[in-house]
């Protein structure tokens, strides 16, 4: 790839690795730059966190650019993996509003409550009905998509079923996706797997 074809997103002022101060660089601040930044890149590297990547992935799945290769430079991966690295396409997770999935999603009890109630399906199979603590929902790199489980203690899950598809029915529950709470408590969300898939940069 040429430095053209590569364009670096940048979130938060995170400092850029020497390995990527040659690429074109552009904050991420709004759908817009996003929009722009990606325009006529073949692979993007996001400098910032999973929720970026997640931001990043659902301006691609809105702007029908899912053939752009999507590389995540953070402490833990490598600039020059995010450069060199092959990219493969995996399952790509979105919510009923459209919004990607990049690493986890909690559905949590209202604020002023300890569990939820409800019921939640992965699929056709029943995760739960009643109450519990709090469910964990990730996407997973290979089919059917994702695993979603009930999690309680320190939030470590019990039992995964996997599927393309998890559905929650409640009398209230709080949305955290990817670190970032929901504005607002929900009686129903979903996640489940786009259409087409996300070119992932490893």
């Amino acid at each position: 790839m040429t430095n053209t074809e590569i364009t670096v997103l940048r979130f938060g002022g995170h400092r850029l690795p020497r390995a990527l101060a040659s690429f074109p660089c552009h904050d991420g601040s709004d759908s817009a730059d996003i929009d722009a930044a990606v325009a006529r890149a073949s692979r993007v590297v996001i400098v910032g966190s999973a929720a970026d990547l997640a931001t990043v992935l659902t301006r691609l799945i809105r702007t029908d650019r899912l053939d752009v290769e999507v590389a995540l430079h953070s402490r833990w991966r490598s600039a020059g993996r995010a450069l060199t690295g092959v990219a493969q396409r995996v399952p790509l997770i979105r919510d009923e509003t459209g919004t990607a999935l990049a690493q986890a999603a909690f559905w949590l009890p209202p604020a002023d409550e300890r569990v939820i109630h409800g019921e939640a399906v992965v699929d056709d199979d029943l995760l739960f009905d009643g109450e519990v603590t709090a469910v964990r929902v990730e996407p997973t790199t290979s089919m059917p998509g994702l695993r979603a489980a009930v999690a309680s203690g320190r939030m470590r899950p019990r039992r995964w079923l996997t599927g393309r598809a998890v559905q929650l029915g409640t009398t209230g529950a709080r949305v955290v996706r990817d670190g970032v709470p929901m504005p607002r408590e929900v009686q129903r969300s979903a996640f489940y797997r786009h259409t087409t898939g996300w070119l992932r940069v490893s």
